[in-house]
């Protein structure tokens, strides 16, 4: 992993992700405790987190944006809102007017503006590091987001009962902004290609055209009105064609039967999260809500760093028999009556989610053209997490009524369903490792 980050441009990609994911992690812990003490129900935690987690379905429609415009400007922009809407929260509170109805208004366009991140960062790895690097890049990124993830939420649920969740928004803006300066300085190829970040439209007049030229010099108001329309029309045809084009992709592709265990998984994923700062206040305080989100980040944090000495196995043995494994784990983590024990038991269920998330990463930017990464990134990414707002809603309302554990426990279902589904799946059960794989059998064409 310390090889990738000796290319400058992929160092500059990972420290930038690297403290941006610092900020969040404390905005995360401290958004959703502010919500549980300002509304005092797991309906409100609920809600928070379908409005934060809502915009994720809206992804696919960022993905042909990402493919279009340079890479570098869509991270930095994306940073920079997101930096600037949170101190809203601060602002609110200095001036006597913060609710968790301000909140819980906050959040999903802070969470819109994210939907850019995660696009461009996989769509420019294989543009920083060779193909043989990219699990290890996959995984340094994954280091750096569950890395931080482990320290700050557990330092963060300490932050909260030190200085209180909202001087945390302000501290996750300022890391947003350094961040961004990181990606100020960065620099990213170009796809093989690709047209210059103006278009082609722009050429209508620059190139010369006589007509349209003499048009313009005449102008009246009619004439540039309708080649404005024209050149709208043009971009939004574009648009859709491309979005068509990956959706096309994805279908005829192995990536469909693997989205829909994921889809499974995410949807008790968002159960889980609406509920656990109910099932951490019952216990210990946010402290323990730190912890145990701590714990979780843990987890995926060893997949991730171990994704690189499992990934010579097949995928389909490895998923299936991990996910069983992470079963057992989440059934003793909930059994037993110990925080400790509960919090190691949950953060070991999540070891094999971690191998997944780089595995599959490594397996779309392997074989997906460059000029279709962005896009398949991000259809992929709506629709794996489509089911975490639906989760988050309906596990808040759950929590409410039959109590925040038995929501817990939805999360040890999807995890023995899913481990039946890749034993079942004709094609997942017998899905090679990335590098034995052959693209052409699993839909994933290359050129």
């Amino acid at each position: 992993m310390r090889d990738v980050l000796r290319h400058t441009q992929f160092r500059r990609l990972f420290f930038g992700r690297l403290i941006a994911n610092a900020g969040d992690s404390l905005y995360y812990v401290a958004a959703m405790w502010l919500v549980f003490e300002l509304g005092g129900s797991a309906f409100y935690t609920g809600l928070a987190g379908f409005l934060a987690r809502f915009p994720m379905v809206l992804q696919l429609l960022v993905g042909p944006l990402v493919d279009r415009y340079p890479l570098g400007r869509i991270l930095v922009s994306a940073t920079t809102v997101q930096a600037l809407l949170l101190l809203v929260i601060p602002v609110a509170a200095v001036t006597g007017q913060l609710t968790v109805w301000t909140v819980l208004l906050v959040m999903p366009f802070v969470a819109l503006a994210g939907q850019f991140l995660e696009p461009a960062q996989k769509a420019a790895v294989p543009r920083l590091v060779t193909r043989e690097e990219l699990v290890s890049a996959n995984s340094a990124l994954s280091v750096a987001y569950q890395g931080t993830n482990l320290v700050f939420m557990a330092v963060g649920g300490v932050l909260v009962g030190l200085i209180g969740a909202t001087a945390l928004f302000v501290v996750d803006s300022v890391a947003l902004g350094v961040a961004a300066v990181c990606f100020v300085l960065l620099s990213i190829p170009s796809a093989g290609g690709r047209t210059g970040s103006e278009g082609d439209s722009t050429g209508i007049v620059a190139d010369g055209d006589s007509d349209s030229a003499a048009m313009l010099d005449a102008d009246d108001g009619d004439a540039s009105t309708a080649v404005t329309r024209a050149e709208e029309t043009t971009a939004t045809q574009t648009y859709l064609a491309e979005l068509r084009e990956g959706l096309r992709y994805v279908r005829g592709s192995i990536i469909v039967p693997m989205l829909v265990g994921t889809f499974v998984l995410n949807f008790a994923t968002g159960a889980m999260m609406a509920v656990l700062p109910v099932f951490a206040a019952q216990a210990g305080g946010p402290s323990l809500y730190g912890a145990l989100l701590a714990a979780i980040s843990c987890g995926v944090l060893l997949g991730a760093l171990s994704a690189s000495k499992v990934d010579h196995i097949g995928m389909g043995r490895l998923f299936g028999i991990g996910f069983l494994a992470s079963t057992l784990s989440w059934t003793i983590a909930l059994s037993v009556d110990s925080a400790l024990i509960t919090a190691v038991g949950i953060g070991a269920a999540w070891i094999i989610t971690g191998s997944y998330n780089v595995i599959s990463a490594s397996l779309k930017q392997s074989y997906v053209p460059d000029a279709l990464l962005g896009r398949i990134s991000s259809i992929s990414f709506s629709i794996s997490v489509g089911a975490l707002p639906l989760g988050s809603l309906l596990g808040g309302l759950a929590g409410d009524v039959f109590g925040a554990t038995a929501v817990m426990g939805t999360v040890g279902v999807a995890f023995v369903g899913l481990a039946g589904y890749w034993y079942v799946h004709p094609q997942l059960r017998t899905l090679p490792a990335v590098d034995r794989l052959d693209p052409e059998r699993y839909g994933l064409t290359t050129t």
